[in-house]
């Protein structure tokens, strides 16, 4: 029983040692000119990350639903045949790692619907809601040095996508 309380103790000492160091390397402090090379690495390593897409406009221009556009030739992609179309935009958060990253931009507020032939209409009787991803990114944490930082994995909910749901009742 003895020597079964005294593993106990050894694992025990074992772990709160292990645990700090990991931290600590986790946590590791880097002066700026290595903290952008120390966050591609870790991107690579610990938390692949998603491609692109190539054609993100501006987040702070403008938009508007497309549903004279719906009659035309379908396009090609899906989120311009959808019946909640939607957009890329450039977000940038400095303080992140990677910095700047593409965000779907639901375009209309209700969903587009095509009813026996007529012409397209905007329906408020359902919504276009973001579908959302978590993406972890690094964010850039100042050290107790003052001097120098580390990388803080963080999740952040990405918009990748707009599907058409059922308006809310508010009964």
């Amino acid at each position: 029983c003895r020597l079964l309380s005294l593993r106990k103790q050894e694992i025990l000492i074992f772990g709160l040692c292990l645990v700090p160091v990991w931290t600590c390397r986790m946590n590791r402090c880097y002066n700026v000119s290595e903290l952008h090379q120390a966050a591609e690495r870790k991107l690579r390593s610990h938390y692949p990350q998603h491609h692109e897409f190539p054609t993100a406009a501006l987040s702070n221009s403008l938009a508007s639903c497309p549903v004279s556009l719906f009659p035309q030739q379908p396009p090609q992609h899906v989120r311009d045949r959808s019946l909640s179309p939607w957009r890329y935009v450039r977000v940038t958060k400095e303080d992140h790692f990677p910095s700047s990253y593409s965000e779907a931009q639901c375009l209309c507020s209700g969903c587009v619907l095509i009813q026996n032939n007529k012409h397209p209409v905007e329906s408020h009787d359902y919504n276009s809601h973001p579908v959302t991803q978590s993406r972890v990114f690094l964010k850039r944490e100042l050290c107790d040095d003052g001097r120098r930082y580390y990388l803080k994995p963080v999740t952040v909910k990405v918009a990748v996508g707009c599907t058409c749901t059922r308006a809310k009742s508010y009964n």
